[in-house]
Parts: C-alpha cells; sequence; structure tokens
C-alpha cells in the first residue's frame, strides 16, 4: 500500500475532491467567460471556436472520426457544428479522388481569416484571465498537470 492510497488518510481523499472541485470550478468559470467573449465580440460560440482551432492546427483536411476524437465528442456533434460552420462558408468537406466514401474537413481561406482574428482575441482574453500567474506557476502548474494526467493514465 502506498501512501498516495492509504486508507488512513481520508483527509487526503477529501483535499484531492476539494481540489477536483476548484479545479472544475475554474474551468466552468473560465470556459463561461470564453464563451461570453466569442458571442459577444464574434459572434460565434466556443464548439464552433474549437472545431475552427482543431482545423487550424491540423493544417490539411481532416477526416471526421480524427476530428471528432481529438474534440472529445461525438461524430454526431462534431458533424453538427461542421454543417453549420460550411453554411457560413467557413468550412468545406473534401473527397479524396482515391476514395469518394472518405469525407473530409477543411478551413476555406474564409474561415482561416475568421479564426486568425478570433484566435487572437482568444488569446488575450486567456492572458487576461491568468495574469496573476507568472513564468514560475505556469511552469509548475503545467508540472502538476503532467502528473496527474500520467497517474490518470496508469488508472485507465
Amino acid at each position: 500500500m502506498t501512501a498516495q492510497s492509504d486508507p488512513s488518510r481520508p483527509d487526503l481523499s477529501r483535499r484531492r475532491l476539494r481540489t477536483w472541485i476548484r479545479l472544475l470550478r475554474l474551468t466552468r468559470g473560465t470556459e463561461n467567460q470564453l464563451r461570453e467573449y466569442l458571442r459577444v465580440t464574434h459572434d460565434t460560440t466556443l464548439p464552433r471556436f474549437d472545431v475552427m482551432a482543431a482545423l487550424y492546427r491540423n493544417q490539411s483536411p481532416m477526416k471526421m472520426t480524427a476530428l471528432s476524437k481529438m474534440l472529445l465528442v461525438s461524430n454526431g456533434n462534431a458533424s453538427t457544428i461542421v454543417n453549420r460552420l460550411e453554411k457560413d462558408g467557413l468550412v468545406e468537406r473534401v473527397s479524396p479522388a482515391k476514395d469518394r466514401r472518405v469525407v473530409n474537413v477543411t478551413l476555406t481561406a474564409e474561415g482561416r481569416a475568421q479564426f486568425e482574428v478570433q484566435a487572437k482575441g482568444h488569446e488575450a482574453m486567456v492572458n487576461d484571465l491568468f495574469d496573476g500567474l507568472d513564468d514560475a506557476d505556469l511552469d509548475q502548474i503545467r508540472d502538476l498537470l503532467r502528473r496527474a494526467d500520467s497517474a490518470d493514465e496508469a488508472v485507465i
């Protein structure tokens, strides 16, 4: 038995639970502020921004299944957002000549341009939200989150 899983330490278990609740509260609060920013400033939603961000980072057309997996959402959810972005001329579906059954999605030139503007504002907003953290704080948070993430992978 490790000290980390010692049943004689219920206080540690409660501290971990409180930490999770704080992380969740911080995440939800930050997301809410970003949602509002994107809605008011760019007349868009966070899910649309996330889809465009994934396509922007990928640089080349993506299969819908890969996009869904990257975003941690169902194919149906991703398809609904892609349909709306396509209707607005911000993404397009393309099929490779080799296999017409495959459907890939990519940003249009307009989608890329709009995303770049949105991303600059998004980054500035996140910077403002976390302006109380310096390099050392960010390094410490990154390291702690990596440890927590690797501990989670060991459990699964």
